[in-house]
């Protein structure tokens, strides 16, 4: 054989199993066929890991004044049932608590969580009820300042749901961390009595203490709406256990849409809250990055804040022109700074106009603050500040007297709407409004 030959036979063997290998490949048996469609198509990408964390309850915390603060004794060796009201449902959970506001540790012993059966007793479905860990453990000493996760649970939460928190203390922080306008009753029995079925004879109050946060644990593009506001977001003048704020309105609308049952609705609404100033807890801007950028998966953000800054600027009497002039300008940086902040962390912000509350039993808004107030109004209306615009004010103003409620509206101190009042807000946000929701990966739905 020619030396050549040779040297060539090794690279034609090669080429004929490459040959072959690739006419089973394409035809099978009958070589002569065209590749099928499925051996030329590029491998399909491996399956996207749709399960995210998402938000689904949220309360802002602050220090409760005195008349809302418990005493250290009924709190020491105390079992503690609290019920929340969820936006979107999912199959885990994981519950966050706040000793933010603490000057010593809280000690929690133990905790589980359950499906309520009854909101004014505080009973409980018993074959729902689940304990919490806390890293492996069923306790957790919180540091003064910090709030904590339990572990992931299995537990099947519906969307709309309710869920009892039940905790058991050795003995409260020095401080206590609190949301006071809870609009739902709480209950308190000394003993650990965190699985019990009901609890006869407990201490009822309408605050929430040490819980901050549920997350649920979602398949699919997902995304939170975060409500940030003072007692007219915090849902004043609404009856307890009835979840007729306006967040919940919201989030009924959301869920009565397939095109939107992934968005959850997180109220931080407080009380007396100011966008300027510390007020019965921390001003808005203090409280942002807790309250809203500490939020799971949020996307989008409502701002209705402002009354209380105008308000209490003329509590006390008259202020000159100048010093409503400043308040105007202040309020508005207040905006700038919030809308700032939320864009560096990819969120939207809409604002809402600040509702009228001319003749108001606490306020006594003068001439010169209704001025203020639509002035500020017109801002917040103007393109170019803020990503979009609900215009609460116009939604519930009487159109007679354009700086006082709708009577049909005022829950009766001409400051706060009634529960159809806050569905008149709700009903007048596009959903459209908000961004889409997204995979885990960031990619949209």
């Amino acid at each position: 054989m020619p030396m050549l030959i040779k040297r060539l036979l090794p690279c034609l063997c090669a080429l004929s199993v490459c040959a072959a290998l690739t006419a089973c490949g394409a035809g099978g048996a009958g070589g002569g066929h065209r590749p099928q469609a499925a051996a030329t198509a590029p491998a399909r990408p491996p399956a996207r890991a749709t399960a995210q964390w998402l938000g689904t309850w949220a309360a802002s915390q602050q220090i409760p004044e005195p008349g809302n603060t418990l005493p250290s004794a009924a709190l020491t060796r105390a079992t503690l049932r609290q019920i929340v009201h969820l936006s979107v449902g999912g199959s885990e959970l994981r519950v966050r608590f706040s000793n933010v506001f603490g000057t010593t540790p809280l000690h929690i012993l133990a905790a589980h969580i359950a499906v309520p059966v009854s909101r004014t007793t505080g009973a409980i479905n018993p074959a729902t009820d689940t304990r919490l860990t806390f890293g492996g453990r069923p306790g957790i000493r919180i540091p003064p300042g910090a709030a904590y996760y339990c572990d992931p649970v299995a537990f099947h939460a519906a969307p709309l749901s309710d869920l009892a928190v039940t905790i058991y203390l050795r003995k409260p922080p020095q401080r206590q961390t609190s949301h006071p306008g809870s609009r739902e009753t709480s209950f308190l029995l000394h003993g650990e009595h965190v699985a019990a079925a009901s609890l006869p004879g407990a201490m009822r109050f309408n605050h929430w203490f040490f819980l901050s946060g549920v997350d649920v644990r979602v398949h699919g593009p997902a995304a939170a709406i975060v409500t940030l506001g003072d007692s007219i977001t915090d849902g004043h003048a609404t009856p307890n256990n009835s979840d007729t704020r306006w967040p919940d309105d919201l989030a009924r609308r959301l869920q009565a849409s397939p095109a939107t049952r992934q968005l959850s609705v997180l109220n931080v609404g407080t009380g007396g809250n100011r966008l300027l100033r510390y007020g019965l807890g921390p001003d808005a801007l203090a409280r942002f990055d807790r309250d809203v950028l500490g939020q799971t998966g949020v996307r989008d953000l409502i701002v209705l804040e402002g009354v209380n800054d105008l308000g209490v600027a003329t509590f006390h009497g008259r202020i000159s022109a100048a010093q409503h002039a400043a308040l105007v300008r202040n309020i508005i940086g207040a905006y700038r700074q919030i809308i700032l902040r939320a864009h560096a962390h990819g969120i939207k912000v809409i604002g809402g106009t600040i509702t009228p509350f001319g003749g108001s039993t606490y306020y006594h808004p003068s001439a010169a603050t209704e001025r203020d107030r639509r002035e500020i109004n017109a801002w917040i209306r103007a393109p170019g500040h803020f990503d979009a615009v609900v215009d609460f004010a116009k939604v519930v103003r009487d159109r007679q007297h354009p700086q006082r409620l709708n009577p049909a509206f005022d829950s009766g101190d001409h400051l706060h709407p009634n529960p159809a009042g806050y569905r008149a807000m709700a009903a007048a946000i596009p959903l459209s409004l908000f961004s889409p929701a997204k995979h885990p990966d960031g990619t949209p739905r």
